[in-house]
């Protein structure tokens, strides 16, 4: 498994952060039962670089808390059979690993919205990693449904790993 993590906001962090995004990524992929090593990059960056990345990406002029950027095209959430019939666009040639995308998380939203909900930062963090692969893997809330559909799974990986409110 190759899960990259680069930390380019302006201000230095004292959160143990990488064991955390190691410890979800993994959690996340075996919630979901990936049959593959996954290759998972992430950025942690400030509110100013969010926010150029969503108006850029996405048209939307505000800072955000989190960005997933899938590389693959599920047709169903988790479907991971469907990629490897194509598996020249969606897995590593050079290490077979399945590739799932790219992550991007404000760490100044980390620290916020910790705050804000009255937990701890390492409990925020690891929501927003949940959240953004389970993104990577095709899921979605732009309905009702979905939205509750990705809630308990977010949920479910946190509490099985500790990461309680």
């Amino acid at each position: 498994m190759t899960i990259q993590i680069e930390y380019e906001a302006e201000r230095p962090w004292d959160l143990d952060y990488e064991p955390i995004i190691r410890e979800i990524v993994e959690a996340a992929l075996d919630y979901e039962g990936c049959p593959y090593e996954a290759e998972v990059n992430i950025l942690l960056t400030d509110n100013k670089e969010i926010h150029r990345l969503n108006r850029e990406f996405r048209q939307i002029d505000r800072e955000t808390d989190v960005l997933s950027f899938p590389m693959g095209d599920f047709e169903k959430p988790s479907d991971f059979e469907r990629l490897e019939e194509q598996s020249e666009d969606y897995f590593n040639p050079e290490t077979g690993e399945l590739l799932l995308g790219d992550i991007v998380i404000s760490v100044d939203k980390v620290e916020e919205q910790a705050a804000s909900y009255g937990h701890s930062r390492e409990r925020e963090l690891a929501f927003l990693v949940a959240h953004s692969m389970l993104h990577l893997c095709g899921y979605d809330h732009m309905e009702e449904e979905e939205r509750l559909v990705m809630e308990k799974k977010q949920e479910e990986i946190l509490t099985g790993r500790g990461y309680v409110r």
